[in-house]
């Protein structure tokens, strides 16, 4: 089974879509093996996108990351990662296609309401960013 990471950005989380997201997830046959709803840090959201570090939007992306609450989760199943990110949609709401949760509810590139890990690479460094072994079910 293939685990991936997904956030539901603070943009998300305002709209009330936390259950939203999850459903789409379940209804395409992933199964959640984690979930927490928290406060990052600006340090801490530095941590998380220190990839980013040299991307212009960068400080944008701290401080929208940081204002408000998110939920972090780990979804799996066969093909988590491709599938968590055919669900979200492209990252600009504009390219995505109909019918995917950024299309659906998105308003722009940067308050694109979820993450989600891109590679094997990426889910290696940013599941145990949130969490341990022992609190994935």
């Amino acid at each position: 089974m293939e685990k991936t990471l997904s956030i539901v950005k603070p943009d998300g989380v305002s709209k009330n879509l936390i259950g939203e997201v999850i459903k789409r997830f379940e209804q395409s046959g992933l199964r959640i093996a984690a979930l927490r709803l928290l406060r990052l840090s600006r340090d801490e959201a530095k941590g998380f996108y220190i990839v980013h570090k040299d991307r212009p939007f960068y400080e944008s992306l701290i401080i929208f990351m940081s204002e408000g609450p998110i939920v972090v989760m780990v979804a799996e199943g066969n093909n988590a990662i491709n599938k968590v990110r055919e669900i979200m949609g492209a990252t600009n709401p504009k390219d995505a296609a109909p019918g995917t949760i950024r299309a659906d509810f998105a308003s722009d590139i940067e308050h694109n309401i979820v993450h989600g890990s891109d590679s094997k690479e990426s889910a290696s460094y940013e599941i145990p960013f949130f969490f341990p072994s022992i609190d994935i079910h």
